[in-house]
């Protein structure tokens, strides 16, 4: 009885953690987190944090996964085309956001902190291309897409300049550059 009176309060200490690191990353910035103004913000000690979390970069980028997961859906629109071009124009305009800034801010940090740049590879990055993979594969069984491409390299032709023009040129990034993007790809890993 008692494991199933402590759960609850453990799954609303997790949220209320989670919520708090968020709100201090978007209001404060990566830098000036700490696991003290976390935990004073969730109302909880630093022990318990240190509970679920080895460091604050695990919490910051748990708390920012927290908040995004819903703003990035796996799309399902029956062609790979489309599954793709909605993927990637989510993600843009994500990264454009208030939100999304966030991670620019994470990749800077992530250059002087390594276990930062780690856990946002592992708990952001990687996911978004095993999504991107499993879209591009699933155009490849149903016929739509060339058997030999290397998706790989069709992540990165498709998502790197998103990336590029975010983090180097500053150019604009809007939903009509990356349907030229996609179509500009699909050319050549369209079967024919």
């Amino acid at each position: 009885m008692s494991g199933k009176r402590g759960r609850p309060r453990n799954v609303e200490a997790q949220k209320s953690i989670l919520s708090a690191s968020y709100e201090l990353l978007l209001d404060h910035g990566f830098q000036a987190v700490t696991v003290d103004k976390i935990a004073d913000r969730a109302q909880v000690s630093k022990a318990t944090i240190y509970k679920w979390w080895p460091n604050k970069a695990a919490v910051v980028m748990d708390g920012f996964l927290h908040a995004a997961t819903a703003r990035l859906p796996v799309p399902d629109t029956g062609t790979t085309f489309d599954d793709i071009l909605l993927h990637a124009t989510n993600l843009a305009m994500f990264l454009i956001s208030r939100e999304g800034t966030v991670i620019t801010e994470l990749l800077g940090e992530g250059q002087f902190d390594a276990g930062l740049a780690e856990a946002y590879r592992a708990r952001f990055f990687r996911p978004r291309r095993l999504e991107a993979r499993g879209l591009l594969e699933k155009g490849i069984q149903r016929g739509e897409l060339k058997n030999d491409i290397d998706v790989g390299v069709c992540i990165d032709l498709i998502y790197g300049p998103i990336f590029y023009r975010l983090l180097v040129t500053g150019d604009p990034l809007d939903e009509s550059y990356v349907k030229q993007l996609v179509t500009s790809a699909f050319e050549g890993i369209r079967s024919a």
